[in-house]
């Protein structure tokens, strides 16, 4: 579904890095709008206002809100998902659960079973908290699972009833079809690592872009701080809110709301955590609501409790401790970045813990001294995740793993932007990409490529000079042109990173005979031969170090171009026979 608002905007719009960007841009307001109407229905104004800021504020959110990835979309439908269920929750009435439903099913579409990790969430809420009977409750549920299903599953329905033979091959699958796409490499296999069947391979098991699996993935140098910095304090928060709540009726909103995004938070940490497969940094931005909404609720519900309550007086200051510490350790482990930054972050924590504390001892201090007290702890707080936030706006997204903070920060696996690339990338593909200008410069009428730098530079992918890798030597590019004629495509490439370069570049048709990885078995030896055949296809390019093992799902075609194509020297297009890359003529 992302691709078809971005396309929509292309549409309207015209092609581009503008028309293409705009509606990431406006998901992710809309997401903080809808989460400031949710947390302000149940907690009120304050804990709305500070639910705001901190998921405008939340590093590998602006990170990914500029980028083209489909992760911004689904937060915007998910957070519109639970303010749906709050007000099922609130109403007892069936619709809004049904709208919840929809929601997450339209998110499925978007980033498929990723969708679903909220249903969790919404299911307890609802059936803990809601106002109709128990009887009443889980016939609602049944009848939201329907609406899930039908949401969810139409899509791939409709895919897979189109004969294998018609339809273009699902790329991601083993077999073509959308349901292994969804059951295999963007469901179970993200899981459980690909093993041996999916197209990411061996190789793209254990995360890779996001570190190490185990419980401590969210603290790591590589993803700690993109989410982490008010991580504590919202567990706190789900914790304490729920024990001062707890005398309330069993339909309080407030309580339910708890409950909604503490389950959420606690669902996401523990598959983010132990996922084994391919695990992006910037999966992580699902995780910021529920963050941002406990940080909200929290505040408030625990300065509430710290001015009333003996009991509770050190709570709040424990918390704000603890988020200080946090975020000095995370400021620390880029000491050359802002230095200054971390001694200010701790200084401030220092001193609202001692305002909030003399608050509490002091009756002469009041509730204005209490108050400044919390507005510092929440500046303080929200210093360092607004610092790595600027960056990521500050930097243009040029690559495949958005994130934001200093280059260092993201440890051996990324960078802001996507500079970096993580341990579990194949070794050519590992180290600084490099910008290089894209073939022939510009694209048609100006402006940038999406997905490049803010000087219109396109990230390399390893290989040498005029390879695949190098999205392709111009001079190459130029005799594709010339030499075309009358076939309906230029030339046939590994991946989707070659392929997309050169239609960028020129505007004409090129296949991605591996999809986006290289390894998706599309292609065959018969396809091949037809293409030829018909006169459709007339150049095929290998070699140079393409995007994550190129021509490996497509060995058998490989082969037959290498025996029956003939090779084209680098000489008679002007370009290096050093490059690794090899234009094959066929026909």
């Amino acid at each position: 579904m992302s691709l078809w608002v971005m396309g929509l905007f292309a549409r309207v719009l015209g092609f581009g890095t503008w028309s293409l960007m705009l509606p990431q841009v406006l998901e992710g307001v809309a997401a903080v709008a809808v989460l400031y109407a949710a947390v302000r229905r149940a907690f009120g104004l304050p804990a709305a206002l500070i639910a705001a800021v901190v998921l405008a504020l939340t590093p590998i959110t602006v990170a990914i809100n500029r980028d083209n990835n489909p992760d911004t979309l689904l937060v915007l439908l998910l957070v519109l998902a639970a303010w749906a269920c709050q007000r099922a929750v609130e109403t007892g009435r069936v619709r809004p659960l049904v709208l919840a439903a929809f929601l997450v099913g339209c998110g499925f579409n978007t980033k498929m079973l990723q969708a679903f990790l909220v249903v969790p969430a919404f299911a307890l809420a609802y059936l803990v908290a809601g106002r109709a009977g128990l009887v009443r409750r889980v016939v609602h549920l049944l009848a939201a699972g329907a609406a899930l299903a039908l949401s969810s599953g139409w899509w791939a329905l409709a895919v897979d009833a189109v004969p294998s033979g018609d339809r273009p091959f699902i790329g991601g699958s083993t077999d073509g079809s959308a349901w292994d796409l969804i059951i295999g490499y963007n469901g179970l296999g993200r899981i459980f690592g690909q093993g041996g069947g999916g197209p990411g391979g061996p190789a793209m098991r254990g995360g890779g872009f996001g570190g190490e699996a185990g419980a401590g993935r969210m603290f790591e140098d590589v993803i700690g701080g993109q989410i982490s910095w008010l991580l504590p304090f919202a567990v706190i928060a789900f914790v304490a809110g729920l024990v001062l709540l707890r005398g309330r009726p069993r339909t309080d909103l407030a309580r339910a709301a708890l409950l909604l995004w503490g389950t959420w938070l606690a669902v996401h940490y523990v598959v983010f955590s132990f996922a084994q497969g391919i695990f992006h940094p910037y999966y992580t931005t699902a995780m910021a609501p529920a963050i941002a909404a406990l940080t909200g609720a929290g505040a408030v519900l625990l300065f509430e409790a710290h001015r009333r309550s003996a009991a509770w007086a050190w709570i709040l200051p424990a918390g704000v401790a603890v988020t200080g510490v946090w975020a000095f350790v995370l400021l620390d482990r880029t000491p050359s970045w802002n230095p200054w930054l971390r001694w200010l972050v701790a200084s401030a924590t220092v001193l609202a813990v001692a305002i909030l504390a003399a608050g509490r001892l002091s009756r002469r201090a009041g509730l204005p001294v209490t108050a400044g007290g919390l507005v510092l702890a929440v500046t303080a707080g929200l210093a360092g995740p607004g610092a790595f936030a600027v960056s990521a706006a500050s930097a243009s997204s040029g690559g495949g793993n958005p994130l934001a903070g200093p280059a260092s920060a993201a440890g051996p696996a990324g960078g802001p932007g996507g500079r970096f690339l993580g341990p579990g990338v194949p070794p050519g593909m590992r180290g600084e990409l490099r910008g290089s200008p894209p073939p022939g410069g510009a694209p048609p009428g100006g402006g940038r490529f999406p997905g490049s730098g803010q000087d219109g530079r396109t990230p390399r992918l390893g290989g040498g000079p005029g390879g695949p890798g190098d999205m392709v030597d111009p001079k190459m590019i130029s005799y594709l042109e010339r030499n075309q004629g009358s076939a309906a495509w230029m030339v046939a490439v590994p991946g989707a990173q070659e392929a997309g370069s050169m239609i960028l570049r020129t505007g004409r048709p090129v296949i991605a005979m591996g999809g986006f990885t290289g390894r998706d078995p599309a292609m065959t030896v018969a396809k091949l031969q037809r293409y030829v055949r018909e006169g459709k296809l007339r150049y095929v390019l290998f070699g140079g170090g393409g995007l994550m093992g190129a021509d490996r799902g497509n060995s058998a075609a490989t082969e037959w171009v290498r025996r029956n194509g003939t090779a084209v020297p680098s000489a008679e297009y002007g370009g290096s026979s050093s490059s690794g890359a090899q234009l094959y003529r066929l026909g």
